[in-house]
């Protein structure tokens, strides 16, 4: 009787064990199998998003001023150098005065002789006008004489013209200083010879005021339709690159450069240099800011670039042909009820805008799988974009990109 008792609670056991791992199965069996997740993801999220057109530029002075020289000649004495701060008027330089003395002595001679035959012509005119009321010359010998006289002035006033020019030509063989400023470039030394035949040479560069600078940057032809005067905009140096300076937009210059079919456009931005910091021919990288939003619906900038592999797209044809045969009678009743798509849908029915604004990103399912999401965007930058339309909210997650094998198994 024990024995019997004692086989029947084995057999219970049994029947137990196999029960449950039965109920096990079928519960397994039951349970939707979610596919660890292959693709990077970040959440949909409110925050500030500032817009940035970028551009390289030079720095140079606001008034930039070449000396040249009007009149040949040697350099006699050279009175500046670089980096000498000079005012309005101050000797740079003098050319070798002794050929300007010659030319202003030969003149004076000039205008000496004039002046002479002058007297001479005014004297036998008097004369002939005695001797014509007497009958002794011809009226035509009186016209002669008053000639002569006419001739004599207009030498008279010709030789001042030469004497002035000389006097000219000795004035200019000293070169001033036409503004208050900082002299950038000297091209002339001591003994040189400057010809000022064909072209004026250029001997100095001075700047008007270092402590006040700008830049000449070349904007894309894309992007001059959000630049505005007065806008903000920040820039570095190669010579100070932990530190950023501000600047301004001043001026757009409607003239384009067009350089291998690439459009740019000079724009200048005022800068404030009262350390003089910045030298004459810096390079700078520029930020101009050109929008700015408060707390708005956004995502990363890479969620806009994700596009799904062909390895991908491949896989989820199988998938969907695997569910089409599965329910191959719901598809096609749920086909005959599909209306046609309204006009509004074709995309020859949009603006332009509308087009240019729209983007597919990817969402995950619940099984992990990429869900494509049309949204509409605003400002954008390399970090974060703006949501503007869509059926996208806070919080959601975005494909961002996709996880290879070696994450995988890291």
């Amino acid at each position: 009787m024990a024995f019997l008792t004692k086989k029947k609670i084995a057999l219970a056991l049994g029947l137990l064990v196999i029960g449950g791992a039965a109920a096990a199965y079928y519960s397994k069996s039951k349970t939707p199998v979610v596919e660890p997740p292959r693709f990077r993801v970040a959440a949909a999220d409110t925050g500030n998003i500032t817009q940035t057109v970028t551009a390289t530029g030079t720095i140079n002075p606001v008034a930039l001023i070449n000396i040249g020289s009007q009149v040949s000649g040697t350099v006699n004495e050279l009175k500046a150098d670089f980096n000498d701060h000079v005012k309005k008027g101050q000797v740079l330089l003098t050319l070798d005065p002794t050929i300007f003395n010659a030319q202003i002595r030969q003149a004076d001679a000039q205008l000496a002789s004039a002046r002479a035959s002058l007297r001479l012509a005014q004297a036998t005119h008097a004369r002939n006008q005695t001797l014509v009321t007497q009958s002794f010359i011809s009226p035509l010998a009186l016209d002669q004489s008053k000639r002569e006289v006419d001739v004599a002035q207009a030498n008279i006033q010709l030789a001042q013209a030469q004497l002035a020019r000389a006097q000219a030509d000795l004035n200019n063989s000293v070169i001033r200083s036409p503004i208050d400023g900082v002299i950038i470039k000297r091209t002339v030394d001591l003994g040189q010879t400057v010809a000022a035949s064909f072209t004026t040479p250029t001997l100095f560069q001075i700047a008007r005021d270092l402590t006040k600078m700008q830049i000449d940057t070349s904007v894309s032809e894309a992007d001059v339709g959000a630049l505005k005067e007065g806008q903000a905009a920040r820039f570095v140096v190669d010579a100070y690159p932990d530190k950023e300076f501000d600047a301004r937009m001043r001026q757009f210059r409607l003239a384009a450069n067009v350089v291998q079919n690439v459009v740019t456009y000079i724009v200048v931005l005022d800068v404030d240099n009262k350390d003089e910091l910045l030298k004459p021919g810096m390079t700078a990288q520029v930020r101009l800011l050109v929008g700015n939003r408060q707390q708005v619906l956004r995502i990363p900038t890479a969620a806009l670039r994700f596009r799904l592999s062909d390895e991908e797209i491949e896989r989820q044809k199988k998938a969907a042909a695997a569910s089409a045969s599965a329910s191959a009678s719901a598809s096609a009743s749920a086909t005959a009820n599909i209306d046609a798509p309204p006009p509004d849908d074709d995309s020859a029915f949009r603006t332009k805008a509308d087009l240019a604004r729209a983007f597919k990103i990817y969402t995950l399912d619940a099984k992990n799988q990429p869900v494509p999401l049309d949204i509409k965007i605003g400002l954008s930058n390399f970090r974060y974009t703006e949501v503007t339309g869509g059926d996208l909210k806070k919080g959601d997650k975005v494909v961002t990109r996709a996880i290879n094998e070696k994450e995988g198994g890291m």
